[in-house]
């Protein structure tokens, strides 16, 4: 028997539990046509949880409240589920981490956000108390992650769920790329979940808001009946005085139409010889004789006009002394390049036969300089040095090629790994 949950679609802390339930194999069912503020105050629902409150699970063994319970509930139907860790200490750390993500994130979240929607008074010096415990969480946190993928152990554990759902919010309606530009660890930590299959399964495509919400004025009470119906036939006799006044209304709408969205200034660039697709189809399709077919052919497809080539370097290389965070780096690196794959290729290497790992690339960007798009969007731009290839200089030329074809050694080391995006 699945087991119900009762929420709405988009409650974030219905989300711990269904994601749990994905990363566990079981199933859980959201009941449907749930509302807010109709459904949880019927006598059937309050006879389940009699304060009302959201989500509750309904289980074989009668009800259950209260989110964090719910999630580690339905991990707990999986016997030894990794999600609990592995050992007794890494248990303790994803307890520990659940309730940080309660107490110190998710609060100072909810009381930043909902006084702005009118869900409680607005008063500054709260907001601003919030705003700066949330900030010293967020501190703590991207402190943790510098040197870590995940918060207990290599892989997803129900402190990560838990966490994320409660950043969601933050991220979706009150965290401003450049609020959480302080916390870069954070930001990649927060990337990299969300795009993980089983999260993206429930929670859909996550967008940063680009703004703080205003807050909401006071609602202006309603009017009295009969005066409604009075001013609606005033309204009807004006109405039939001045016919042509629906004319102006509708010219008037007009006008105030959405202005179409902007092109991309990469497409307005002049026509390029070079066909990005065909590049990247060649270097997908050849198996063989990799220099003699795939390196020629991009330097004859090559449009030094149109495209412009780039070296990177990551400037915090000594950071990199764990094999899979420095390899999840880059991957979550690669991931939110996504915006920018109509208008770039790319290779980055991972090399040296032990840590510190060296992360260095190469980028294939339109236009002569790094499209200001990709840089105001992918905080990690500002975590590599940047440096344009001079094609009159043939060692350049050859650093090209070998990054291309992931020579081995390269630069005398060997590789750890090598990505492309393509």
């Amino acid at each position: 028997m699945a087991l119900v949950l009762h929420a709405g679609n988009n409650n974030k802390n219905a989300f711990k539990a269904l994601i749990a339930a994905e990363y566990s194999g079981v199933k859980v069912e959201l009941v449907k046509n749930f509302e807010m503020g109709v459904t949880n105050k019927t006598p059937e629902f309050l006879k389940i949880n009699p304060i009302g409150k959201v989500p509750v699970l309904e289980t074989p063994d009668g009800p259950l409240f209260e989110s964090n319970a719910i999630a580690r509930y339905v991990a707990r139907l999986k016997t030894d589920n990794p999600l609990f860790g592995s050992t007794l200490i890494e248990y303790a750390r994803i307890e520990q981490w659940i309730d940080f993500a309660s107490l110190e994130i998710d609060p100072n979240i909810g009381r930043w956000f909902y006084p702005r929607l009118g869900f409680g008074v607005h008063l500054p010096p709260v907001e601003e108390f919030a705003i700066s415990s949330l900030k010293r969480g967020l501190s703590a946190l991207n402190t943790h992650l510098a040197s870590n993928t995940y918060l207990v152990g290599h892989s997803v554990t129900l402190a990560d769920i838990i966490m994320t759902c409660n950043l969601v919010v933050g991220f979706s309606r009150v965290m401003t790329k450049s609020f959480t530009s302080e916390f870069p660890h954070v930001e990649r930590y927060f990337w990299t979940m969300v795009n993980q299959p089983n999260f993206h399964k429930i929670l859909g495509e996550v967008k940063q808001t680009e703004s703080v919400p205003p807050v909401q004025s006071a609602k202006k009470p309603s009017q009295p009946k009969e005066p409604k119906k009075e001013a609606k036939k005033e309204a009807k006799k004006e109405a039939k005085k001045e016919p042509e006044k629906p004319k102006v209304v509708e010219a008037a709408e007009e006008e105030e139409a959405p202005k179409p969205k902007p092109k991309n200034p990469l497409d307005l660039l002049p026509p390029s010889k070079m066909v990005l697709d065909d590049w990247k189809r060649l270097y997908s399709n050849t198996k063989t004789n990799f220099r003699e077919v795939a390196i020629k052919g991009f330097w004859d497809m090559y449009d030094p006009e149109g495209y412009s080539l780039w070296f990177c370097d990551y400037k915090y290389n000594d950071e990199n002394t764990v094999s899979f965070v420095t390899l999840n780096k880059v991957t979550g690196f690669l991931q939110r390049m996504d915006l920018a794959r109509k208008y770039a290729f790319g290779k980055m290497l991972i090399a040296g036969a032990e840590p510190p790992f060296k992360v260095k690339g190469l980028w294939l960007f339109r236009g002569q300089e790094i499209p200001q798009f990709v840089i105001d969007e992918c905080y990690d731009m500002e975590l590599y040095d940047w440096k344009k290839v001079d094609l009159s200089d043939e060692a350049q030329k050859e650093r090209v090629n070998q990054m291309i074809e992931d020579q081995e050694p390269f630069e005398g080391e060997p590789l750890l790994d090598a990505k492309c995006f393509k």
